[in-house]
């Protein structure tokens, strides 16, 4: 292979050069001679008799830009891995499988986990070290201490110890199904998220924080089962820190994916797209619940970034988009006191005063812990209180910050961008999908409702593989990557969403669809839950079963809420033992922490009820209609599944929940069936009715 000596030269290609993924690109020019993960890299580290280098991370990660530009793009470091290894890169996005493996045997090994993740193994696949991120002259002494260890006397003890490894990882992903779960891990769960609880800052434990959308919606599902105040003031008191915090971009909208303190501060400036979905549904369910406009608005504004910064021309959503800009963490997103005096005139002094900022600068060097004479913008106090201070009705500070803000948008766009991951991730897409789905019901904007319409059509056209099932990964006018159970269960989830915001009864079809894929293909027929990666996939050292919801909810989590609510909508059993059986699965597990299970604690809380199964019979559009469902969808009301039966569809939405079948207007006037845990009240014309019959009324 040629000598890399310029990081930008064309000639100088390792094995990735050919990739989609942009993580894999940005690794192309290294001098380490990186190979993609496949039989090509495997079969010569067992000619050459190497061990195997596996690095794992994704294009946003700043960490890996860190050890790339410390280590990968060396000379020296790269002669020595080289020589010692077989080095192989992997996308965590684009192949979740493996990292999910690699990263239970960093954490079994390590004790923690995090990208980049570095991987020593056979060339059989077995592992027998593992770190995160290691600095230029660490990787180098393991390098020379692995090259002394396999090729002396002690290789044998390497063998037997990665054999050890994965026979213990196979143990720990093979376990034994347990009782249904239910109210006591319901309870379990919100006690130790109140005991974790910041009261000051909001969230739960110090820091770093990340926002885990999904730990807020369970907590509003145990407001809702409870009437708790305490768990709504959880919700509340940690939304509102975080749309206030350096981590929220106060100028172009969206997350930031953690606060590397405990009070929403200073961010880790990349942004998730599947924060931005998960993180809209949290602030949609706290609008509904509280009827506060600042969620709301928060909502909106996370999908207006989305449309504008993450959305794909074919309406695909994008994966990320870096911390860094111009090689530098978070430079696009800071400000200088002179230049906000330049961009804002005599509005300057104000925006200082509101978004915290000073004339040194609020933000200081992560090494050296010095002003670096930049500010991030936040709000130190909230607006209500800063209107008041300023002695203005909050309208007219309302309209004053807009102008600030689209002023400082303007000139922030002619900065040096970060870069964008612009592939499309099925998964992500169906998270996306929901946000957006429930956006548009909830807040009756067409425009969320389209863009979840267009995000379908783009798997559906791009997405789909000759077998029937998805591809998970789509960028560069390539599908490719056979798709796992979170494409599955997320791409469920996203249809029932939709479904339930625009009635078509094919979105109820594609959701059942994706559903019975999950149990065809994932379903662990001995135990219960999903696999996952589908049977024929690709034969990793062990086929793994996950629960925890981590940064993002598991499939199994989704899939159960997916499951339980099929069987509400369709009144089929097999739907509801099958969520039944999902939660047995893992109930040892989560019975232990069910703080780390919240998602499925959504589940649960859905499948131990009471539920209510709603049916509106009448013609859309009319004033009937729009009257239930308004009283439907602008109240929180989270143990709940909606169908609308027309003239026009009555017999396919027959088809599909058989019980419907005789459901109509009473008189020509557009009427609600409610039924609770299959129990049926009188069907009433009455929307006060109805809310009363759903316990929202006295």
């Amino acid at each position: 292979m040629a000598k890399h000596k310029d990081k930008n030269d064309p000639v100088h290609l390792n094995h990735l050069a050919n990739e989609k993924s942009p993580y894999l690109l940005q690794h192309a020019t290294n001098p380490v001679d990186w190979y993609p993960w496949g039989d090509e890299a495997f079969d010569l580290a067992r000619r050459e008799d190497k061990p195997i280098f596996l690095s794992i991370g994704y294009s946003t990660c700043h960490w890996c830009h860190v050890m790339e530009h410390e280590s990968f793009e060396k000379e020296d470091v790269a002669a020595l891995l080289n020589d010692t290894f077989v080095c192989i890169k992997v996308d965590r996005e684009e192949r979740p499988d493996i990292d999910n493996v690699y990263m239970t045997v960093c954490q079994m090994m390590t004790g923690g986990g995090g990208w980049p993740m570095t991987i020593i193994m056979t060339p059989d696949h077995e592992p027998f070290f593992a770190a995160t991120y290691i600095p230029k002259a660490g990787l180098m002494q393991l390098a020379r201490r692995v090259k002394t260890l396999w090729s002396g006397d002690q290789r044998q003890q390497l063998i037997a110890h990665a054999g050890e490894i994965t026979a213990a990882l196979n143990k720990a992903t093979n376990q034994s199904s347990g009782a249904n779960l239910g109210l006591a891990q319901l309870k379990s769960a919100y006690s130790q998220l109140a005991a974790r609880y910041d009261s000051a800052n909001g969230g739960f434990g110090s820091q770093p924080k990340f926002p885990t959308a999904h730990n807020l919606t369970f907590l509003l599902r145990w407001w809702s089962r409870t009437h708790d105040d305490h768990a709504l003031k959880m919700v509340e008191n940690t939304l509102d820190h975080m749309r206030r915090g350096g981590m929220y971009d106060q100028v172009g909208f969206g997350f930031c994916r953690y606060s590397t303190d405990s009070h929403w501060f200073v961010p880790h400036f990349e942004k998730m797209a599947y924060d931005q979905a998960l993180l809209a549904l949290a602030y949609t369910e706290a609008w509904q619940a509280t009827g506060k406009e600042e969620y709301r608005r928060t909502a909106e504004e996370i999908l207006t970034y989305v449309l504008r910064d993450m959305t794909s021309p074919d309406g695909g959503f994008y994966t990320a988009e870096d911390a860094d800009s111009d090689g530098k963490e978070g430079l696009f997103y800071l400000w200088s006191a002179d230049e906000l005096r330049k961009v804002l005139g005599d509005d300057a002094d104000l925006a200082m005063r509101v978004y915290g900022a000073t004339e040194k600068g609020n933000y200081h060097e992560e090494a050296s812990g010095r002003a670096a004479g930049t500010n991030i913008l936040f709000l130190p106090q909230p607006l209500d209180d800063v209107a008041k201070a300023e002695g203005m009705p909050r309208a007219d500070l309302d309209k004053k910050l807009e102008s600030i803000r689209t002023r400082l948008f303007a000139v922030r766009e002619k900065r040096v961008h970060p870069q964008k991951d612009d592939k499309v991730l099925t998964d992500i897409n169906g998270l996306m999908m929901a946000a957006f789905a429930r956006a548009g019901r909830v807040f009756g904007d067409d425009r969320y409702t389209d863009a979840a319409r267009a995000a379908v059509r783009f798997i559906d056209q791009k997405m789909k593989s000759p077998d029937g099932g998805l591809f998970h990964r789509y960028r560069d006018g390539s599908a490719a990557i056979t798709s796992m159970v979170d494409d599955y269960a997320f791409q469920a989830w996203g249809r029932l969403e939709l479904y339930e915001t625009t009635f078509d009864p094919a979105d109820l079809d594609a959701a059942i669809d994706y559903a019975s894929y999950l149990r065809d293909h994932f379903w662990d027929t001995a135990s219960g839950g999903l696999y996952f990666t589908a049977d024929g996939s690709e034969s990793l050292i062990a086929r793994e079963k996950k629960a925890y919801d981590g940064a993002v909810p598991s499939g199994n989590s989704v899939a159960m809420l997916v499951f339980i609510e099929i069987a509400r909508i369709t009144g089929v059993p097999k739907w509801e033992n099958d969520a039944n059986a999902i939660g047995a699965a893992f109930a040892t597990q989560v019975s232990r922490a069910p703080v780390a299970f919240t998602q499925m604690m959504s589940a649960v809380d859905f499948v131990v009820g009471p539920t209510f199964e709603v049916v509106i019979a009448g013609e859309p559009g009319t004033p009937g209609t729009r009257r239930m469902l308004h009283a439907l969808r602008s109240r929180y009301i989270p143990r709940k599944v909606v169908l609308l039966r027309t003239s026009s569809n009555a017999d396919r939405v027959a088809a599909l929940a058989p019980f419907t079948r005789l459901q109509s207007e009473m008189n020509g006037n557009t009427t609600a069936y409610v039924c609770r845990n299959h129990a049926c009240d009188l069907p009433t014309t009455d929307p006060s009715e109805m809310e009363r019959l759903l316990g929202l009324r006295q």
